[in-house]
């Protein structure tokens, strides 16, 4: 979500007539986009920030921003961490983003405020960008609506992301989200269709639909209609654009995938073999600490649904490991359950306290030995359940969306299958990115796979 938020405030500055740079020591104006998921994830952010004030040195006028979680929840906080910092923007205020940072830029380029747009004269920033220590925190209400712009790269997009909602009303308690994202608010149907169709226009073959709890979209704001959820309409209403091959969704919550979701899969092709599907834990007891309203056989039940419903499917999840209170036997059931539903991938994270959650005040609170320790074993149970999978696809024949060179090596194309598998192949990335074409396999090596691409003739305009 960070990626597709961040994408929406690079259009602003693009349209503003600023030029992206990816070397950071050119850049007029340097923002972090945060997370406030794991510690570890502010800490790089911080770190990050930290070592690129040098910049400052040779380039006074340098602007330094933290947009998102972090920026949300820490707020003032931050502007003692990181002295050089400027600017901080929280999660419902990105479409701010470019007045402010315009305005600061102008003021010191400038030596003058005159020019500062009239929508931060309404605002009343203007003796905040001076000192150049600003924030906006606020709530803003429609700001879901504005996630809708992209990037225009000049080659074609094989996939793209599209914000369908923001903010979590679940409250589990080792999440900082409800308060970092605000309540659940979503889009109009019909803005997200739009937004699609202009993607599908300019060649973009798959989106993946985004929310902090994808298919609980819309529940407070949309009706059901004949038995169906809001997200399941918008599903079939996403179906229906031309020229668009793939639909992916990410993530959700057990609590909101009812029958109707799942008979989905069985007539909505366009929807990949694949769901992301969070556990979290396979105990029951960990699970209601967790404040996750299911119990672990409801959540078997749901896997095995899909599987039934689409024999293809691969289901990937995240775990956490070394809750409070984690027992041994807590663990263990962990463990089974990854070894009963075979997950095609699992994100395993040692947990870590976030400020301000009621898990970070919990009794129980485990040594960081224990949690690595469990986290090792998990992964490992999960690396020989992905080798083997990723084995079985060895002299299999596979359709591939290419999404253009691989980011490991550039000399070589990557893709990925319905199943979301990636895999690497040779061939023409002008030709061939953007395009769905049968791949033979022929090699597995962990969690990627190689083969030789089928598509001959060139791709007809």
């Amino acid at each position: 979500m960070n990626e597709r938020d961040s994408e929406q405030v690079a259009r602003m500055f693009v349209e503003g007539g600023y030029t992206l740079t990816g070397v950071e020591h050119e850049a007029d104006a340097i923002l972090v986009n945060t997370c406030s998921v794991r510690d570890q994830a502010e800490q790089k952010a911080l770190g990050k920030m930290g070592m690129m004030g040098k910049y400052r040195e040779k380039r006074s006028h340098v602007v330094y921003g933290f947009m998102g979680c972090m920026a949300q929840s820490r707020g003032e906080e931050l502007f003692d961490r990181i002295p050089h910092l400027d600017l901080v923007v929280g999660t419902q205020k990105y479409h701010r983003v470019y007045d402010y940072v315009d305005g600061i830029l102008r003021q010191r380029m400038e030596g003058r405020m005159d020019e500062v747009g009239a929508e931060m004269t309404s605002l009343r920033v203007e003796e905040e960008l001076t000192k150049g220590r600003f924030v906006d925190r606020g709530a803003e209400e429609g700001s879901q609506n504005t996630i809708r712009d992209h990037v225009a790269s000049g080659t074609r997009q094989a996939s793209a992301f599209v914000s369908i909602m923001q903010g979590c009303n679940m409250r589990c308690s080792f999440c900082i989200v409800p308060d970092t994202r605000g309540k659940e608010r979503g889009r109009p149907i019909h803005d997200v269709v739009e937004e699609v169709k202009r993607l599908a226009g300019q060649g973009t073959r798959e989106v993946t639909l985004l929310g902090q709890i994808v298919n609980l979209y819309g529940r407070t704001e949309f009706e059901k209609v004949d038995g169906k959820s809001p997200f399941v309409q918008l599903l079939e209403a996403v179906h229906e654009v031309d020229g668009l091959e793939r639909i992916r969704f990410t993530s959700p919550h057990p609590i909101g995938y009812r029958d109707d979701l799942v008979k989905a899969f069985t007539y909505l092709p366009k929807l990949c073999s694949h769901i992301h599907f969070p556990m979290q834990s396979g105990s029951d007891r960990i699970l209601k600490a967790m404040r996750r309203p299911y119990k672990s056989e409801k959540f078997i039940a749901i896997c095995e649904k899909m599987k039934a419903a689409r024999p293809d499917l691969a289901i990937t999840t995240d775990i956490i490991v070394g809750f409070p209170t984690e027992t041994e036997a807590d663990f263990q059931l962990t463990v089974d359950c990854v070894k009963r539903l075979q997950f095609d991938n699992s994100f395993i994270f040692r947990y870590s306290k976030r400020k301000d959650t009621p898990a970070a005040e919990m009794e129980g609170q485990l040594p960081e030995s224990v949690k690595e320790e469990r986290n090792q074993e998990l992964l490992k149970i999960q690396s020989e359940i992905a080798i083997r999978k990723n084995g079985a696809l060895i002299g299999t024949r596979q359709k591939v969306l290419c999404e253009g060179p691989s980011k490991t090596n550039k000399a070589r194309l990557s893709g990925r299958t319905s199943q979301n598998k990636i895999v690497i192949f040779d061939g023409d990335a002008e030709r061939m990115t953007g395009e769905i074409f049968e791949v033979d396999i022929e090699d597995s090596t962990g969690f990627t796979v190689y083969g030789t691409a089928l598509l001959k003739e060139p791709v007809q305009a």
